[in-house]
């Protein structure tokens, strides 16, 4: 467990939530006038990028470097060197960038701190719905000023379960997953944005959420979330995962073996 001090930690946690809001504000000056951005491509087709991710992304690490200078900042578009900071904050401008740019409102400002190889904060914001979520170590889950739990759903058939893809990993898996639990009666969503159905996984909104391979920036925000509304998550840490990412599972405690097990290969 990292070092950190309840002050070094209620300190970023509040101005995490500060930076989180303002960069939903100005994510959401950019949606409304979406139609004049301009796309560019990544890896596939399917992987997008725009001025305005740049543009938030650029805010985010200046209002943190401004305050924490000592910290290290690591963002999806931008990169980062975490050096020997202790604190490193890991941020997705808008996560759900075909979304964003096709006018959907499934996408959000993800933001997590890792503190000594232990994520500490995560806080993800939805603009369109102003609803922020966020948690701190010790501190629990919360949606605005509301508490928030993991659903307490006892078996597969029970509510829905969120589900995310990416055109790096191979389909055949998922395919096989997803059969598997429509035969345990189960049904499930996706919404383009692995940061926000993991937020409505901690919030009881959905009963769980599985990605094959999420990156930190999208990953670790949900992790931080599910721990502190009670439930269970994988060790997403291990192997590196903090900085190139693994496969995420979260569900209550009851529930997370359970599709685990529907996996090709099951997680730890």
């Amino acid at each position: 467990m990292s070092s950190a001090t309840l002050t070094e930690l209620e300190a970023r946690y509040q101005f995490a939530c500060e930076v989180a809001r303002a960069a939903g504000s100005r994510a959401m000056s950019w949606y409304q006038q979406r139609n004049q951005l301009v796309a560019e491509y990544k890896k596939d087709l399917q992987d997008l990028v725009s001025e305005a991710d740049r543009n938030v992304e650029e805010l985010i690490r200046h209002l943190i470097l401004e305050r924490f200078p000592e910290d290290a900042v690591i963002g999806e578009e931008s990169g980062g060197d975490a050096g020997q900071a202790r604190f490193i904050w890991v941020v997705d401008p808008i996560d759900g960038t075909s979304n964003f740019l096709s006018g959907l409102h499934n996408w959000c400002v993800a933001l997590a701190i890792v503190c000594e190889g232990e994520p500490v904060i995560g806080v993800v914001c939805d603009p369109n719905h102003q609803e922020i979520f966020h948690a701190c170590r010790g501190k629990g889950a919360w949606m605005n000023e509301q508490r928030i739990r993991a659903h307490s759903a006892g078996q597969l058939s029970q509510g829905l379960f969120g589900l995310g893809c990416s055109t790096s990993q191979p389909a055949a898996p998922l395919l096989d997953f997803i059969s598997a639990l429509l035969q345990q009666g189960g049904m499930f969503i996706r919404n383009g944005s692995g940061a926000l159905m993991s937020a409505w996984a901690a919030a009881g909104r959905l009963t769980g959420y599985y990605e094959a391979r999420m990156q930190p920036w999208d990953g670790l925000p949900g992790i931080v979330l599910m721990r502190e509304a009670g439930g269970e998550t994988n060790r997403y840490e291990q192997n590196n995962g903090l900085t190139q990412g693994n496969p995420v599972l979260l569900a209550n405690a009851t529930l997370w073996p359970q599709i685990n097990a529907l996996l090709a290969e099951p997680l730890t």
